[in-house]
């Protein structure tokens, strides 16, 4: 199903609930809303990256109640830090979960199945919520940050134009090719990668400086975690959020989603 939405004019993070009309992402796997002009680089088929999106079966072991809403947006027009991103910041700021939230703690526990210390290598939503005041980054970044802390779950940003081939959520053999700064997996580590390597160490830990979200991002993946307690409704709830956000960042963006688990 396709519809054009208004720019939602949004000054506080109740407006924004009250503006967004998306669908909710609970009810379908696969949705398109939103017309823009934006053309993918020559070559390449980054409408394909959603539906190409795997979870392996041993991270389905570790833990059968993750759930990874995923969205594609396409044809961003981003920037850097504004005053309308940092009231968003901001409010969202004062509605945080606190560190010792059930919802945290269940990512604590997540990270501690696989022979992480969560207390040495957070996961990146307890890091984040940490952070007061939150960190300015650029608009995309504060969006999804915004949606982050006041959700209680991680949420991971890609530059699509800088991914190679499919998005795998795996546990790591130890030799998957990841940038000196990230450092090399351990055997058995939840990690997310594709074709030229790790992009994300030890599930929503810490990033690759190769698919970062910059000023200069105009097609970004977003990766919307969700582990129990955190309810599936609140899950499109968040992604509902988070797409408002970026149709005020970009009017014209096109947006996918797939809810995967």
């Amino acid at each position: 199903m396709s519809h054009r939405l208004e720019r939602p004019r949004i000054a506080h993070m109740e407006d924004l609930i009250t503006h967004v009309r998306e669908p909710n992402f609970a009810k379908t796997s696969l949705q398109t809303f939103i017309c823009n002009n934006g053309d993918p680089a020559p070559g390449r088929r980054l409408d394909r990256v959603i539906e190409e999106i795997q979870i392996d079966e041993a991270v389905r072991r570790l833990r059968p109640d993750f759930t990874v809403l995923a969205i594609c947006a396409y044809g961003l027009s981003n920037g850097p830090t504004d005053d309308r991103s940092r009231e968003w910041l901001a409010a969202a700021a004062a509605q945080a979960v606190p560190t010792d939230h059930e919802k945290v703690e269940a990512w604590r526990a997540a990270y501690r199945a696989f022979g992480a210390k969560p207390q040495r290598t957070r996961p990146s939503v307890d890091a984040l919520v940490r952070r007061m005041p939150l960190p300015e980054i650029n608009l995309v970044v504060d969006a999804y940050n915004t949606v982050s802390v006041r959700h209680g779950l991680p949420i991971g940003g890609e530059d699509l134009r800088r991914y190679d081939g499919a998005a795998r959520l795996i546990r790591a053999a130890g030799d998957e090719p990841s940038e000196e700064a990230l450092g090399d997996p351990e055997i058995g580590e939840v990690v997310w990668r594709d074709d030229t390597g790790v992009t994300c160490r030890r599930w929503n830990w810490r990033q690759c400086v190769r698919t970062r979200i910059t000023e200069e991002t105009v097609d970004a993946l977003f990766l919307l975690e969700r582990l129990e307690p955190l309810s599936s409704d609140e899950l499109a709830a968040a992604g509902d959020e988070l797409s408002g956000l970026l149709a005020a960042i970009t009017p014209e963006v096109r947006i996918e989603s797939r809810l995967i688990g």
